[in-house]
């Protein structure tokens, strides 16, 4: 059924096949599958919530930009606000995370990391780059570094094509 690498077919309706358009989509289902099995080893180690919060995720955001509104963080993810007000107001009763007054917006609180949060954020990058450093051993840094890159690339585009059709 896979058409061989370099050749094209058409079939029908069916858009022309290629060996690219069949090597995007196996990694596209390869990063999809990695992606289930990092947040099950994630829940295992604590890096995720049982229930599947990205709280890793939203302190890195506050760790690395600052002080962000609710929206402005969902908007950098494909979720909705509600789900990281839900994050927010639990990290918030943790101590990990407090909402602030925002001096543009009277309405919309920023948040940010507590030190209790920003010590958290700290034990967690630790704990994943604990894991990530007996990962991959075979592999070269730069092509590590390159799969990064093209993942970004193709992550963008999604994200683009998701946007359209909004």
């Amino acid at each position: 059924m896979a058409a061989r690498h370099g050749t094209n077919r058409r079939t029908g309706a069916d858009p022309i096949v290629d060996g690219k358009a069949e090597a995007i989509a196996e990694l596209m289902l390869e990063v999809a599958q990695c992606f289930f099995r990092i947040r099950a080893l994630g829940q295992k180690t604590g890096l995720i919530t049982s229930w599947g919060g990205g709280a890793f995720g939203f302190m890195r955001s506050l760790a690395l930009l600052g002080p962000l509104t609710v929206p402005q963080i969902a908007q950098m993810r494909p979720t909705s606000r509600q789900r990281m007000q839900r994050l927010a107001d639990e990290l918030a009763a943790e101590g990990l995370v407090e909402f602030i007054d925002n001096p543009k917006h009277r309405r919309s609180k920023l948040v940010q990391l507590t030190r209790k949060g920003a010590a958290r954020y700290g034990e967690l990058s630790a704990q994943l780059l604990a894991i990530a450093s007996t990962m991959g051993v075979a592999l070269d840094e730069a092509d590590i570094r390159k799969t990064a890159d093209i993942v970004r690339q193709l992550s963008d585009d999604v994200k683009l094509r998701s946007e359209r059709l909004s």
